[in-house]
């Protein structure tokens, strides 16, 4: 994976994904990216290392950089995977984690109560309610994959 040292939850993300990796024996392989500009050379400077997967971080780098990402992970024959569904319907293999328009619509709900009280007391921080799970077809039967029926095929 690649995440950006100068956004928080990005590196809030690798920590996780860091200790979750160690748990279930699994050697993560990380490298900071924090200027989409450089994608090209720290994708490859990855997939020298005969990474297995590639995992998209759903950070603004990332975002902003994904085709470089896929392209370059396609032509290995490397899968992508993520935990955002916008990235899966972009050509990521598959994701579990959060609709972004849904979180952005949930934060409108939260913009909402604060406009028609004016108080910032009633306003909540709350995590993701909606989590889906979804694979790229396409993206599936390139590397052979399929899913169960829990996942949605986007």
């Amino acid at each position: 994976m690649i995440y950006n040292q100068a956004e928080q939850q990005s590196v809030d993300a690798f920590n996780r994904l860091d200790k979750l990796a160690k748990q279930k024996q699994v050697e993560l392989i990380a490298l900071p990216l924090n200027t989409s500009a450089d994608a090209q050379l720290v994708v490859r400077a990855l997939l020298k290392r005969k990474i297995d997967a590639f995992f998209a971080n759903p950070d603004n780098t990332v975002f902003a950089a994904f085709e470089t990402i896929l392209n370059n992970c396609n032509e290995r024959g490397i899968p992508v995977f993520t935990s955002e569904v916008g990235l899966v319907k972009r050509g990521a293999v598959a994701a579990y984690g959060a609709d972004i328009y849904q979180w952005g619509y949930q934060a409108g709900q939260e913009a909402a109560k604060f406009l028609k009280s004016k108080k910032t007391d009633k306003l909540t921080v709350v995590k993701v309610k909606i989590r889906r799970r979804v694979y790229n077809g396409a993206a599936a039967t390139r590397f052979g994959l399929t899913f169960s029926e829990n996942f949605e095929k986007l």
